[in-house]
């Protein structure tokens, strides 16, 4: 390869996927200006290995940016135990149901130990198999199985639903039937 087609191909990912990359980065980091850095990250990292890169290099980014979004929250686990994860919202939301629930599920998602929210937004964020996603994460698939349905239960926890036996209808935490 010449000195800059490896160049034109990342900026062909990078148009091609930018977008949907920079959001899965803000699911991951918790918000859009952690998001935005998470990315930048894992593109400095990937631009400076780019010509030893072989295979997909979409996958290799995809897997720079979980590693480092993991990196980082194993960094700042101190520190949120004790600030808190959760900070009032500086400004209100602007009213729309669909950024309201976006918002609270961000929001919730934060509270997720670090494997478990990976597993999450790699399996209904990116959709990916339960083998791809134990591939990015370098895991068994088996491990991804119990980080999702642990992470998924304790989504449930904290969005105050809980799951009526009877039915297999989502309930209030708490109540009985």
């Amino acid at each position: 390869m010449d000195g800059e087609q490896p160049v034109a191909v990342l900026e062909e990912l990078l148009a091609a996927k930018g977008e949907h990359l920079l959001r899965t980065a803000v699911l991951l980091a918790g918000s859009h200006d952690e998001g935005e850095d998470l990315l930048q990250a894992a593109l400095e990292r990937v631009f400076r290995r780019w010509r030893t890169i072989r295979g997909d290099p979409e996958g290799y980014l995809r897997r720079t940016l979980y590693h480092l979004a993991a990196d980082g929250w194993r960094r700042k686990g101190a520190w949120r135990a004790r600030m808190g994860l959760m900070r009032p919202p500086e400004t209100l939301p602007d009213g729309t149901d669909a950024v309201d629930r976006r918002d609270h599920l961000v929001r919730l998602l934060r509270e997720l130990p670090p494997r478990q929210r990976t597993a999450i937004v790699l399996r209904y964020w990116e959709e990916l198999t339960e083998a791809e996603a134990a591939q990015a994460m370098g895991c068994s698939p088996g491990t991804v199985k119990s980080a999702t349905s642990r992470g998924m239960r304790r989504l449930r926890e904290l969005s105050g639903l809980g799951l009526d036996d009877s039915n297999g209808s989502p309930q209030p935490a708490g109540r009985t039937s």
